[in-house]
């Protein structure tokens, strides 16, 4: 009889969970999704009663777009993508290209963000004895920071900043906890993940504690993980308990290119004195609480000190978008206790909004000007012709570039597509390397034992194209020692990428690769 009972108990909560599934908004934005899609697809349907009129609308259509494509300043990959795709089909391919270089869909984004960075600049100035030491000690790192005064955005360079490296989400875990515990203002986060789990958990718990002995908390996430990890009422749930929460773009069921641009970027502030960034998400797969991939390799950073202001600045834009004004002054540090670290410190951002790729000119910069080394660890490897140039142009004059990746892929297909990269790397002499023990998830470059990026941005499209991204510049601090010793750490569990196992990869993972290299600019 219990038996029985057990099994209608079972059978009930399944068909419970089932007709959640069904009435589900994730459900019932699909459904609508797809007949905005049918209803397109029918609207062909019915033009081609004027077939005649659409051959020639055609015609000059395709065109047109391909004139525009061979004229215009993307990089070469984009545009045979964007070529193959009219080819194919002109009318479509050419009405899909126009409809995504309009991009109605984040026009008022593009629009409130320019006004929020533009007021975000009298906090952003370099100090002039700053630049004037840095100018003293190096060219090609003043240029840089040239060229961030002249970005979209005005990332300065700070001197007085602590940096600490973090080799492990577990540790990076560990400090944040800490330092949360000693918030006495404001404890601001911002991520691309939340998931429920052990590591949530915890911090949640802080963040309650913390609500409670009067410190303002924000929490902004991603829309995208409404869809996939949390609930749509989540922002609810969290202001229930005294934290503001927000959800960068919202996934709704009407078709935009707004979607396209999702934020990627790991910030947390607390009271304007320390800073986090790295590779690290909110769920317990990035602290090997839960295995998924085999063993998570990420990586972080702590700053401490003036360079905090950046990141501050960073959130504070992306969380004024929905606001009537952003509120700087109050948030900012005060900075009384001096902090003495050498070396220099640039916090900056990426936007995929305006047609600086900072997060991919940093990492050709260092490229370019290279001596003896450059080492990469990242977990995806999608190149543009730029990127894979320097690359190779590095190693073909004598520099060690050295490119760590996972050895247990996350996502099968973007594993594939960077496979078709490795044969011409590894022919100009870069040493391409698999991580054995799992999935490398670290975004982190190191250079000459002067130079290191740690943060968000990896080696792919989405990171360097259609992502709000961050990340640190470092020069001549401290902290590079430890990024240089974590990275020969990780070669040794690491296997080399040998000409014999590029040419035995599995026929189908070939072919997987050449095919999606063809649409790599899209995916």
């Amino acid at each position: 009889m219990n038996n029985k009972n057990n099994v209608v108990r079972l059978l009930n909560k399944g068909r419970a969970g089932f007709l959640r599934g069904i009435f589900s908004r994730t459900t019932v934005i699909a459904v609508l999704i797809i007949i905005q899609i049918l209803f397109l697809l029918a609207s062909f349907s019915w033009l081609d009663q004027y077939r005649v009129w659409l051959a020639v609308v055609e015609r000059v259509l395709a065109i047109g777009t391909v004139l525009y494509l061979v004229n215009s300043e993307m990089d070469a990959l984009s545009r045979v993508t964007w070529l193959i795709l009219v080819m194919v089909a002109p009318l479509l391919g050419s009405l899909f290209f126009i409809y995504t270089k309009l991009d109605w869909g984040y026009r008022g984004l593009k629009s409130r963000l320019e006004n929020l960075i533009n007021e975000s600049q009298p906090y952003l100035q370099d100090h002039p004895e700053t630049l004037k030491l840095l100018k003293s000690s190096t060219s090609t790192t003043y240029h840089l920071v040239q060229y961030f005064e002249k970005s979209h955005g005005n990332f300065p360079v700070y001197q007085d900043t602590q940096a600490t490296y973090f080799s492990t989400g577990e540790d990076f875990f560990k400090e944040l906890k800490a330092q949360l515990l000693k918030a006495k203002k404001y404890i601001f986060l911002e991520f691309f993940i939340i998931e429920e789990g052990v590591m949530w958990g915890e911090i949640l718990s802080i963040l309650e504690k913390k609500v409670e002995e009067g410190v303002e908390v924000r929490v902004l996430y991603d829309g995208m993980v409404e869809i996939t990890k949390l609930s749509f009422d989540y922002t609810k749930r969290l202001e229930k308990l005294g934290i503001k929460a927000k959800a960068f773009s919202p996934i709704s069921p009407f078709i935009s290119t707004y979607y396209n641009y999702r934020d990627h970027r790991k910030i947390i502030v607390i009271d304007g004195e320390v800073g986090f960034t790295g590779g690290v998400n909110l769920a317990d797969e990035y602290i090997n609480y839960i295995e998924r991939f085999g063993h998570w390799k990420d990586t972080g950073l702590m700053l401490r000190g003036k360079a905090v202001d950046s990141f501050l600045l960073l959130f504070l834009q992306m969380w004024s978008i929905t606001e009537k004004e952003m509120v700087v002054q109050p948030y900012l540090g005060t900075h009384r206790e001096p902090i003495k670290s050498e070396g220099f410190v640039i916090p900056y951002g990426d936007s995929p909004l305006d047609a600086d790729k900072v997060g991919e000119n940093v990492y050709i910069d260092i490229l370019n000007h290279a001596r003896e080394y450059v080492y990469i660890m990242t977990p995806y490897l999608i190149l543009d012709s730029e990127l894979e140039h320097a690359l190779r142009f590095a190693a073909e004059r004598g520099v060690d570039v050295r490119i760590i990746m996972p050895g247990i892929p996350d996502k099968p297909i973007p594993y594939a597509l960077a496979k078709t990269y490795y044969k011409a790397l590894t022919q100009s002499g870069v040493k391409i390397y698999e991580y054995t023990p799992g999935f490398v998830h670290a975004k982190v470059f190191v250079s000459d034992n002067t130079k290191a990026v740690v943060g968000t941005i990896n080696l792919d499209y989405r990171s360097l194209y259609h992502h709000f991204e961050c990340a640190t510049y470092l020069y001549k601090v401290p902290a590079i020692k430890d990024i240089y010793k974590d990275y020969m750490e990780t070669l040794e569990q690491s296997q080399l990428v040998t000409p014999k196992m590029i040419e035995e990869l599995p026929v189908a993972q070939k072919v997987i690769g050449a095919v999606t290299k063809t649409i790599a600019p899209l995916l």
